[in-house]
């Protein structure tokens, strides 16, 4: 593939913000998958992929990553976006909306020599590395498909160098570095095919972020595709998004009011602050996992309900912005590897990641939103 994703310059670095250091209700909420995990998944519709009419490179990428039957928003949404319609689409987490816009892309992308086809912006780095894995991902039959990703914390003349000697067919990458880059000429937008915002929520409601889409959307065609992903759309943001595009496809899937994870097995436990530690105690040494993440509402309660884990002998790690960004990496990637089993962590992990080991994931702390409750419990999308 084009992106020089050997370098250490394209290791992902976990976002830095503040946590607030906010009471939490005394209680303790687990996630566990359902049996067989992702892959094991079968929408409502028992059609295969095949019933899209993708490339064979595409089915053959499909097949070798084990997946079978399209979910319910892969139904919907892929015979339409293969044919360039422009879409909205809002479904939780879990649900396979990356694969709609990947695939989709995929299918229509003709390579030329040195142009950008397809622009993906989303709001977070790591986010940005999980989109670009999965076009290569997916394209490894298509040879000619170069696939680049770009955001800050990176110097930028590596990017720079990048376009300049292998420019990429498709861009993933974060408002911030993809408006640098163009406004230094280095990128070209000239010939974009697709726009695509991944957690578009995120991007459009900040309105710093949403002047930067925007000043990146007028240097490409007026004549492309437009997609726009989310697990949380509100109604009110919903006009912002149609501005930016063409009689849009409109996909709302589940009913706002009701929080659905599909293949998930949710269970409550009402607790007080003292009966918490016994409880996890009790649900690490029963439940049968292959990696569990805690969630926990502040830095210090991260590393204090870690330290009593270890002492417990469980095999543990906690990430929380207390550390470096070089710690946390490594300490995310040591876990993702499988290095550790057990993950506690404050809310800086608990949007846009995904490791595919983790089968169940506990709310020490209960978040202060159903959002955030959604966003931490759904580790699981493609």
């Amino acid at each position: 593939m084009g992106e020089t994703r050997d370098n250490d310059a394209y290791e992902e670095e976990l976002l830095d913000y503040e946590e607030e250091e906010e009471k939490a209700p005394d209680s303790v909420t687990a996630k566990v998958n359902g049996e067989g995990g992702k892959k094991g998944y079968v929408g409502i519709h028992s059609s295969g992929f095949r019933d899209f009419l993708l490339k064979p490179e595409l089915l053959r990428a499909i097949v070798d990553s084990g997946f079978e039957h399209p979910s319910e928003v892969q139904h919907e949404c892929i015979p339409q976006a293969i044919l360039g319609m422009d879409v909205i689409c809002q479904a939780k987490s879990g649900m396979g909306k990356t694969a709609v816009f990947v695939l989709s892309t995929l299918q229509q992308i003709e390579p030329s020599p040195g142009q950008v086809i397809a622009l993906v912006l989303c709001h977070t780095r790591e986010l940005a590395y999980q989109i670009c894995h999965e076009f290569e991902r997916f394209s490894t039959y298509l040879p000619d498909i170069k696939v680049a990703v770009f955001y800050g914390g990176v110097n930028i003349k590596v990017h720079k160098d990048l376009l300049k000697n292998e420019c990429p067919h498709i861009v993933v990458g974060t408002p911030g570095r993809i408006l640098a880059l163009t406004r230094d000429k280095d990128l070209s937008l000239k010939n974009v095919r697709h726009f695509i915002l991944d957690e578009c929520d995120k991007m459009l409601e900040s309105l710093d972020m949403r002047r930067d889409v925007q000043e990146i959307f007028k240097m490409t065609p007026h004549d492309k595709q437009v997609m726009m992903f989310s697990a949380t759309l509100s109604k009110e943001i919903r006009p912002v998004c149609k501005k930016f595009m063409q009689d849009p496809m409109e996909i709302y899937v589940d009913d706002e009011a009701k929080l659905t994870l599909h293949g998930l097995v949710q269970h409550y436990i009402k607790l007080s602050e003292m009966e918490k530690n016994r409880k996890l105690n009790d649900l690490l040494d029963a439940l049968d996992f292959n990696q569990v993440v805690i969630f926990v509402k502040s830095v210090n309660r991260a590393a204090e309900l870690n330290k009593l884990l270890v002492e417990c002998n469980f095999p543990s790690i906690c990430i929380h912005s207390g550390m470096s960004q070089e710690e946390r990496l490594t300490r995310y990637k040591g876990f993702k590897e499988g290095h550790k089993r057990i993950l506690v962590a404050t809310d800086l992990v608990g949007r846009g990641i995904d490791i595919e080991r983790v089968n169940i994931v506990i709310n020490y702390d209960m978040p202060d939103s159903a959002d955030t409750y959604l966003h931490r419990v759904s580790w699981q999308s493609w």
